[in-house]
């Protein structure tokens, strides 16, 4: 990443008018809109929070699924996979139409989509009918594109410095959050009826759509969006320019969900099984206690790197040793429950350590106007590493146990290479 250059005098004397003509027209700065923020934090955190439930609470039903629609366990990991692969395809879009007009003009409209599909999601599990439920998962999915993703934009937005990170480290925190409590939803709401949690997931897009109304005010653009094919110049040109630790940042975030949701995915499979026969809530309290790690973690990392590139790399490269090593002890563990939540539980400290240092990285290392692309193409590929977990670690655990565990810590192994040589931030992030 490049360093920060001394501004020359002229151009500190200029931004300096610039922002005290922007306070005297009302327009907040990112420095400003850090003042007072409590409210702006969790409207913002009720977007990452919605999208994760609108996943992480089908998990504990899945086996439900199974018996209740008379589909095999592969039909029903797609429920999970068909919303990540189509939101991992439009968020991009998103992320354009997000720089084009505004970020509010996208999470808006997206989260009304989202929750009318969940309406017809759950529908078409009462009517039986799985081309209703995978049509109505995928229809969803364009909708989750245009939320979480655009929000890590829109905290870039309005936040700056040490506050900036602090919020991209909420976010992280709320999508943790909602891993965490969605287990525990699902399954309770699976003791009255089995597709309940559908219909659950409009009621919090509501309140989501609300706080984002009502509470959230958007920076206004202090210059006019690129015409499309300046736009498409400039941002391809900066990928180039970035490419080296770009990438692999992306690369990396996108095996830690890969790894992640794996790992729940098998963990709620096993758990159902002989000897253990957990199943209901039960089930989402063990499942909740990995994530958990995972939540605490981000939002402390989060608060404490502010712009501090050397303190993040030392996390990163933390984070995916803590991986890799947990994961390692887990191909001769895992046959001890007890042990094996405990590695995931470490394993998920770790993924805590990393995630919130790339959100800060990527989404400070480019201009409000390429901004929602950027972070997008981030957010796509998570996306897609959460969609390859369930039915790729289907395949596995239909082999071996232990062939689970040998890729999923060669993967974090890789990771953490990757990070090591091509991840060198500067000492302060721009």
């Amino acid at each position: 990443m490049e360093k920060t250059k001394q501004k020359p005098l002229q151009v500190v004397f200029e931004s300096l008018i610039k922002e005290d003509s922007s306070q005297d027209s009302g327009e907040k700065t990112p420095k400003e809109a850090g003042k007072g923020h409590g409210w702006e934090f969790a409207a913002i955190a009720t977007v990452p929070l919605v999208l994760v439930l609108g996943n992480s609470m089908l998990i504990p039903i899945l086996p439900d699924m199974v018996n209740e629609m008379q589909i095999s366990e592969f039909q029903s990991s797609l429920v999970i996979t068909l919303f990540s692969v189509t939101a991992g395809l439009f968020i991009p879009v998103s992320g354009f139409l997000s720089d084009r007009f505004s970020r509010k003009a996208v999470i808006i409209p997206s989260l009304i989509v989202y929750g009318s599909a969940g309406i017809l999601a759950g529908f078409g599990a009462i009517w039986g009918s799985y081309s209703v439920l995978i049509a109505a998962r995928a229809l969803q999915g364009m909708g989750a594109a245009g939320t979480a993703p655009i929000a890590m934009a829109l905290a870039g937005d309005l936040y700056s410095g040490a506050t900036e990170s602090k919020a991209l480290g909420l976010t992280e925190a709320s999508n943790g959050t909602g891993k965490v409590l969605s287990p525990i939803m699902g399954a309770a709401l699976a003791l009255i009826v089995w597709y309940l949690a559908f219909f659950a997931l409009p009621v919090f897009c509501a309140i989501s759509l609300l706080a984002v109304i009502f509470i959230l005010k958007e920076p206004a653009r202090d210059r006019p969006p690129l015409k499309l094919k300046e736009y498409t110049r400039t941002t391809l040109k900066l990928i180039k320019e970035k490419a080296k630790w770009l990438l692999t940042s992306y690369l990396a975030g996108a095996l830690a969900l890969f790894v992640l949701f794996g790992v729940l995915f098998y963990l709620s499979q096993i758990l159902e099984k002989p000897p253990y026969s957990i199943d209901g809530v039960v089930k989402g309290l063990v499942l909740a206690i990995p994530l958990l790690g995972m939540v605490i973690t981000s939002y402390t990392t989060g608060a404490v790197i502010k712009k501090d590139g050397i303190l993040m790399r030392k996390l990163m490269l933390t984070g995916l040793a803590l991986m890799t090593a947990s994961l390692t002890a887990a191909i001769f563990l895992s046959s001890n429950i007890y042990w094996l939540i405990g590695l995931l539980t470490a394993s998920s400290v770790g993924t805590g350590l990393l995630l919130p240092c790339l959100n800060t990285m990527i989404t400070g290392s480019v201009e409000k106007e390429q901004r929602g692309m950027i972070t997008s193409l981030y957010s796509s590929l998570r996306f897609l590493g959460v969609a390859a977990g369930p039915p790729l670690f289907e395949l596995m655990m239909n082999r071996s146990d232990m062939l689970v565990f040998i890729t999923v810590s060669i993967l974090a192994l890789l990771a953490l290479v990757l990070v090591f040589f091509l991840v060198k931030p500067e000492a302060e992030v721009a």
